[in-house]
Parts: structure tokens; C-alpha cells; sequence
């Protein structure tokens, strides 16, 4: 080819390259024009805010856009920085060995660490926890692949039934919340494993082997965290451990896009989590904030640790020793950030109450029964105010 001909086709390939960053420039200004000048029920459905925002951040991310829309943009009140708890700072939390635990002449130890972390933060980090490196790296890795799926691929698995085993969503509760949030997550019911997993995505293709896994460990370590954690409360643990053997566990998947005005927004609201305790695995991005003294503080991610938090139905059990803490997530504008949160309980029909252990003159009954029933009907009623349900359980 001669040196004009190569000259011209460069100089086409950069003329076709410019036009295509137009053409994605104007569709970003359609589409932004559209979600702060459109109202709901204006016309049809294309015409709408809701269009856009329902179908999920990294929808929007991918348009282009570069003002944060007004769905998305929380009261002043509200904002990160500027509420009246501000954030602070980054945290290490307390940090919990598991391979120590495994050892009798260090197990009181690392049981005193735990039981002052879930009575203090009600968080905690936990190391040498026996999953290795290419499962926790390829739940992380699979998680991000799904993510930059094709729209019209993640959309397939979209649902408004909580109760759904498989559950792509935005938000927090995109069918209720007033303003929306920065996320988007895919849900996966994790049991019993054999029977729900042949209802997950099948792309990526290696999803189900890379998950189930990855749930398959991380139920362990749940089962192992717990039993300390009644040993530490001095509870007799055998029928809560049956129980929690033959309970619930769901896996979020969630993902956080880069946001083009992340001060105005969050990822997570305030929120305390449903259940007994929540793992969290977590990329090298931080974005996870625990309410601790009246502050909002950043955990700082430990590369190949669980974040672990104490849930609802663990304060209960406790009898109020434990703390189930509110926590957010909050995004930023240079880069995308992925975790999975995993939440285990017991089954949907058992009820869970405070130990009798617990309960004496001294430490009378805290909290009323609870149940997967209850919570629920108090989601549907409760106009997104997830923490009171923990209040609305309590006694006094």
C-alpha cells in the first residue's frame, strides 16, 4: 500500500473515531435531556425518567452520561458529608484470625477478639479463613464479567418477586425507594445449592461452577464464625447450628459504577442487614462505611479478608449483647467497585427469639419473636425505614 493510501486510511479511521465520540456525546445530551425535563406519566414509557433509571446505573453509565440524574439525588439532609454524621475517616476493624481458632490453647483468645468486636462495632474482619485465593479472585472476577454483560442479557433476569432464586435488580428496593440509589446487584439464592442453581444466569458461562463454589465456602465459614460466636455468648449453640445448617443463604452481587456526581448520591442508604451474619468479600476499592460513635467510618479493604457484620436476627438472639449496626455504601467518580455480600439465617418458617441463656433479673427479654413473615410485611409497610424493623422488635 503507498505511504498516501496509509496516510488516508489513518486519517479515516480518525475521522469515523470522532464522529462515534459525537454520536455518543449527542445520544448522552438526549438522554440527560430527557431524564431532567421528562415527568413521569408524561407519554409513553421512552418519554420517562423512570425508563432510563429503572433499567439500572450501568445502563445509565453506559449512555454516557455526565450529570447525576434527579432521581439519584438525595436531599441535602442526606448527602455523604453532609448529613449530621459525618464521615470521619477509614477504620481497621477488629480482625479475627480463624486459623487461631482452629488451635485449643489460642481459641479463648480469638473468642474474647470476637466477642468484643460484635459487642463494640458489630463488624469485623476475618483472615486465614481456608477459601484460597482463585475462589474468592473468581468470584470477584466472574461478578465484574456479568456486569458488562449486554443490557438486553442482565435484563433477562429482572423481577419484582423478592422471593424470586434469581433476582437482577438497582437500587435498594428500585419498587419503592423514593430516591434511587447507585447500584446494581444480582441476587442468587444459594440453597439448598443443587436445587436453585440450575435457575442462575448461564452467562458468563462459568457463573454457576465460579458461585456455587464460592457459596459452598463461604456457608463454611458462616458455620464456623457462628458456632464461635454462641460459644463467646456462652449459648448452647446445637439446635440454633441445625437450624442455621438447614437455613438461608443469599448472595448479592453487587456492583457500583463510576459516578458522575457521587456527592450527591449513594450506593446503600443506611441500613442494618436481615438475618444472623453477612460476609462480605470485596474489591481493592472502598466505598463501605460502618456508623460507630455517632461517626460514619470507612472500612479500609484487607485484600483476602470477609467483612463480617452482625444482622438482626443475631441482636435478637443476643438479647441486645451483640449489635446489628447501620451501615451505606458510598460511590465515587473514578472507578467502578464490586463486592459480595452473603446473608444467612434459618429457614423462612422458624422464628427466632433471644436466648434463654440471656434472659434473667438482671437482663430481662429485649426483643419480641421474629420471623421471615414479619419481615417482610413490615417491608411492604414501611416506606423503606429498613433499620426501625429491629426497633419494631424491641420490647423497651
Amino acid at each position: 500500500m503507498a505511504i498516501v493510501d496509509l496516510v488516508n486510511a489513518g486519517e479515516h479511521q480518525q475521522q469515523q473515531q470522532q464522529q462515534q465520540q459525537v454520536g455518543k456525546r449527542a445520544a448522552a445530551v438526549e438522554v440527560e435531556k430527557r431524564l431532567h425535563e421528562a415527568k413521569d406519566g408524561d407519554g409513553g414509557e421512552d418519554d420517562s425518567r423512570e425508563y432510563y433509571c429503572r433499567r439500572g446505573v450501568r445502563h445509565l453509565c453506559d449512555t454516557g452520561i455526565t450529570r447525576l440524574p434527579g432521581n439519584y439525588v438525595l436531599p441535602a439532609s442526606d448527602r455523604p458529608g453532609q448529613a449530621a454524621a459525618a464521615a470521619v475517616g477509614s477504620v481497621k476493624l477488629p480482625v479475627v484470625d480463624l486459623s487461631r481458632l482452629r488451635i485449643p490453647s489460642e481459641r479463648a483468645a480469638v473468642l474474647r477478639t470476637l466477642d468484643a468486636a460484635c459487642r463494640e462495632y458489630g463488624f469485623f474482619q476475618v483472615v486465614n479463613h481456608g477459601v484460597g485465593g482463585e475462589v474468592v479472585g473468581g468470584m470477584l472476577d466472574v461478578a465484574r464479567r456479568f456486569f458488562e454483560l449486554p443490557q438486553q442479557e442482565r435484563e433477562r433476569y429482572m423481577s419484582p418477586d423478592v422471593r424470586a432464586p434469581v433476582r437482577y435488580g438497582t437500587s435498594f428496593n428500585q419498587v419503592k425507594d423514593a430516591v434511587l440509589c447507585w447500584r446494581d446487584f444480582l441476587k442468587l439464592a444459594c440453597m439448598p445449592l443443587a436445587a436453585v442453581v440450575q435457575s442462575w444466569p448461564t452467562s458468563p458461562a462459568d457463573l454457576r461452577e465460579v458461585a456455587s463454589r464460592y457459596a459452598e465456602a463461604n456457608q463454611r465459614v458462616f458455620m464456623e464464625i457462628m458456632e464461635a460466636a454462641l460459644e463467646a455468648l456462652g449459648v448452647g449453640g446445637g439446635g440454633v447450628m441445625e437450624d442455621l445448617a438447614a437455613g438461608t443463604q443469599m448472595m448479592t452481587v453487587n456492583c457500583y459504577p463510576e459516578c458522575p456526581q457521587p456527592e450527591l448520591t449513594l450506593g446503600m442508604p443506611p441500613h442494618s442487614d436481615y438475618g444472623f451474619l453477612t460476609l462480605v468479600l470485596q474489591d481493592e476499592v472502598a466505598g463501605l462505611q460502618v456508623m460507630h460513635a455517632g461517626d460514619w467510618l470507612t472500612v479500609d479493604p484487607l485484600p483476602g479478608s470477609f467483612v463480617v457484620n452482625v444482622g438482626d436476627h443475631l441482636e435478637i438472639l443476643s438479647n441486645g449483647r451483640y449489635r446489628s449496626v447501620l451501615h451505606r455504601v458510598k460511590v465515587n467518580s473514578r472507578r467502578l467497585r464490586v463486592s459480595v455480600a452473603s446473608f444467612h439465617s434459618v429457614a423462612a418458617e422458624r422464628v427466632v427469639s433471644p436466648a434463654p441463656e440471656l434472659i434473667d433479673d438482671r437482663h430481662p427479654r429485649r426483643y419480641m419473636d421474629t420471623d421471615l413473615a414479619t419481615f417482610v410485611a413490615y417491608l411492604a409497610s414501611a416506606a423503606g425505614n429498613h433499620k426501625s424493623f429491629l426497633h419494631s422488635r424491641r420490647l423497651y
